[in-house]
This record gives C-alpha cells, structure tokens and sequence, in this order.
C-alpha cells in the first residue's frame, strides 16, 4: 500500500542498511575530498546558431538577434543596413562550458548551446566562431562546430508534438582552450584538503588516516578543511604524495537526517535515525461524491418534457480500519520502516507522520523538507 514512498524507503535502506553495516562503509579520500586550488572554472559567450530549417528567431520579435546578425555580416565585408531582413534560419544563443583544471591551450571542451529568443528547435544549425569568456572577462576558448539536439518538435495546424528540449543542445569537443588560467601547483610547502560534506569527525579521521600513512603531517582545522604538510622527499613530485593520500580509505561519519520530497514524495531516511518512544494512529477521513443522473422521459403524446434528474451518492470512510503503533525509544531505522510500514499508509502520510514525530520532539534527527 505505500507505494512511491515506501519504493523510495526501501531504496535507501539498501544503501544504509546492507546487514546493518553499510553506514559504517569505508570510502577513499579521493571520493568525500579534493585539494583546494583544483577546480574547474565557468565559461559563458554569446554567439549565432545558422543553417536551421525555418526553426530560428523572428527578427521582429528578437531585435539582438537582428542586430549580432548585422554586425556579424559587416565583418565579413557584407553591408545589410537599412535592410528589412526576414530569415529564420538564425538563432541567438548562450554557450557555456567548463575549463578543468590544468586545461592546456589546445585541448577541446564541450559546449553547451540554449537559445535566447523565440528560436523553435536548433536542429541542423551550426555554431559560428564564439569567444568564451571567464568570470574576469578575459578569453579563455573559442567554440564552434555543428549542434547536436536530442529533441524535436513537428507542429501542424491543429497540434504540436514536442520531444524533449529541442532549443538546446551539445557540441562535443566544440570548444578550443586559447588561454590556460595559471596555478603554481606543488610549489607549495602545505597544501588543503576541502571535503564535500563537512563534518568534524570525518574531518579529524582524514587527518588520522594520512597521519598513519606520514606521520604528523595532517591536521583538520575546520570541518570542511585539512591541511596537510608535504615531506620533504616529495616537494619535487607532488602529485605522487597526492596519489597516495587520495586512496587511504576513512569511515565518513554524518548526521541523522530524514530528507523529504513533497512534490513527488520521496523520502530517504539516515541510517542513524532514532525515535523516542511514541504511539502514532493515522485515520483518514475520504468523502466519495458520485453523480449518476438519470433521464426522465414522458409518455408519448403527453405534452411532457424530457429532463435530467439528478442521483447523487455521498460515501465516507473514516478509515477505522487503522491501528495504533508505539515506538519503543532508540529503535533502528529497520524498527522504524516496519513500524510504519505496519500502519499501511500512502506516500503523503507518511511524510505528515514524519513532521508530527518531529514535532512531538520524539525524532531525534534533521527533517529537511524540499
């Protein structure tokens, strides 16, 4: 009977709960941290789709789009001022994309391309010449290429059959890197270990776990930071030292927390969830309005008329079929799930069940709610 939510439940305890160990898992530093100073870096430029089938902007309703395309062509030694240009094979678009860390000048990007104006779909269209620009204005890649669109739309005079998202789409390795973003790496005596969940206790094991390996050379300064020292033997071959500190494997540690998706009411559950004692009773109340009307027909050559006569039919249920669980204190999240399992109820239940426990004061956990 608990459908989506307890699919979604029954999920997350395979992930936390394999035999009741699996929250003690063990990961890689590589996979709960990276170094700080290592990182990608956000490009945006903005540029022309052409050669699409009639799909592009309406010049009249996008003027920029008129306007790129004007200077574009003066460029290219073509004079179209004071000219009424009417074609809709040309799109304006934002391209974005990423430039990894280290990314040398030569090496290619992916690009992402999403149209500005009224464009219907980008298939067919290619990409010209686009600079990509960082956060301080400076050039870093040029894209260009043909555009891969995984949508399309086929509209008639009576409907419009939509797949997908036709006016954005992907050029692989479109973009070349013109300028690299410069970073003394292992320059440095120290370097910083950033992790993705923060948390002190995860924090203090990564600094055992590389102190184990070299000794005194960790220690975590914050919940989210852990520098580490870098020996001497390996000042001239930093990436070595980094290779083996990435594969220690710690015990992350995390709060108890209860994550709840109202719109599609999906809720995961922390394998260290615990309840305090608690009796919990859910009835429904379901009112069901059925309206069956019938015709009433007068006899031949009566003078009568034909009417609709309404029949209506109200049932409610109070669902007294319900029972009341109690929750002894400290139970398990596999107490938990049977528990509510055992009342039988619907995804939004559920989720109300959860927030009046917390209420109550009896979860002894974070209810963060989407």
């Amino acid at each position: 009977m608990l459908k989506s939510a307890i699919v979604a439940l029954a999920l997350g305890l395979a992930l936390v709960l394999p035999a009741g160990a699996a929250g003690a898992a063990e990961s890689r530093i590589k996979d709960i941290a990276s170094v700080q100073g290592v990182r990608d870096n956000m490009l945006v430029g903005y540029g022309l789709v052409v050669g699409l089938d009639g799909s592009g902007d309406s010049l009249r309703n996008a003027p920029f789009t008129k306007q790129s395309l004007e200077a574009m062509l003066e460029r290219l030694g073509v004079n179209t001022r004071d000219t009424d240009l009417k074609t809709k094979n040309v799109a304006a678009v934002m391209v974005t994309a990423e430039l990894p860390p280290f990314g040398r000048a030569g090496s290619r990007l992916d690009v992402n391309v999403s149209t500005l104006g009224d464009a219907k779909s980008l298939l067919g269209g290619t990409l010209l010449v686009t600079p990509l620009l960082g956060a301080d204005g400076e050039v870093y890649a040029v894209a260009q290429g043909q555009v891969s669109v995984s949508g399309f739309k086929a509209q008639g005079a009576a409907t419009t059959v939509t797949k997908g998202v036709p006016t954005s789409g992907r050029i692989a390795n479109g973009a070349v890197v013109e300028r690299e973003v410069a970073y003394a790496f292992g320059t440095e005596p120290a370097l910083r270990l950033a992790l993705r969940n923060p948390d002190f206790t995860t924090a203090r094991r990564v600094a055992q776990a590389i102190n184990g390996q070299v000794r005194g050379a960790a220690r975590a300064l914050d919940p989210s930071t852990v520098e580490i020292q870098v020996p001497p033997q390996f000042r001239g071959d930093i990436v070595s030292f980094i290779t083996q500190i990435e594969q220690l494997r710690v015990t992350p540690d995390q709060r108890a927390r209860i994550v709840i998706d109202e719109a599609s009411g999906t809720i995961v559950i922390g394998a260290d969830v615990r309840v305090s004692t608690v009796a919990i009773a859910q009835g429904n109340l379901t009112v069901r309005i059925t309206e069956t009307p019938q015709v009433s027909q007068p006899a031949p050559f009566s003078g009568g008329q034909t009417t609709v006569v309404p029949r209506t039919d109200v049932q409610v249920s109070e669902g007294q079929e319900q029972r009341v669980v109690v929750m002894n204190s400290g139970v398990s999240l596999q107490d938990l799930v049977n528990g509510l399992n055992g009342l039988g109820l619907g995804p939004r239940d559920l989720i109300s069940i959860l927030q009046a426990i917390k209420a109550a004061g009896a979860l002894q956990a974070d209810l963060e709610v989407m």
